[in-house]
């Protein structure tokens, strides 16, 4: 006979449900708040990080590049080994150039191109002056001599 009596209807802050609610809902905005916070950290690092990691590569290239003769067209090294010979010993003749577009040799003895360390073997008869010419894109060029000569 109780049962049709309607139980009377707890006020809404005497009700543990929605204090339990408010507690959920503040945890989890929250916990949202954080993961996007950490979220954006995390992004403005990795992009600082790959900035850096840029500026430091163009240095390192540059700096390179400056080691390797910078952007002056030049004959960094030309040079034979031994510098004296008998007849058909062999010997080497070696080369670095830095910004050239063609390299010659004279007298033609091996093909010969841009290299920062090249050398090439020989053989000669007669002391010989080989000199080695480069030229850029632009048309400027650099020639030096070195000599090989016999016993």
């Amino acid at each position: 006979m109780n049962s049709d009596i309607p139980e009377p209807r707890k006020p809404l802050l005497k009700n543990p449900l929605f204090y339990t609610s408010l507690l959920l809902l503040f945890v989890a905005v929250y916990v949202g708040v954080v993961i996007l916070t950490r979220y954006e950290s995390k992004r403005e690092f990795e992009r600082r990080a790959v900035q850096e990691q840029t500026v430091k590569r163009r240095e390192d290239d540059l700096r390179a590049i400056e080691q390797l003769g910078g952007s002056e067209l030049s004959i960094r090294s030309l040079y034979v080994s031994p510098t004296v010979v008998r007849p058909d010993e062999p010997a080497q003749l070696c080369y670095d150039v830095a910004n050239a577009k063609t390299v010659t040799l004279d007298p033609p003895v091996a093909e010969v191109w841009p290299s920062h360390s090249r050398c090439i073997d020989l053989k000669i008869k007669k002391s010989t002056t080989f000199t080695l010419s480069i030229a850029d894109a632009s048309g400027k060029t650099v020639t030096q001599s070195v000599e090989l000569k016999l016993r």
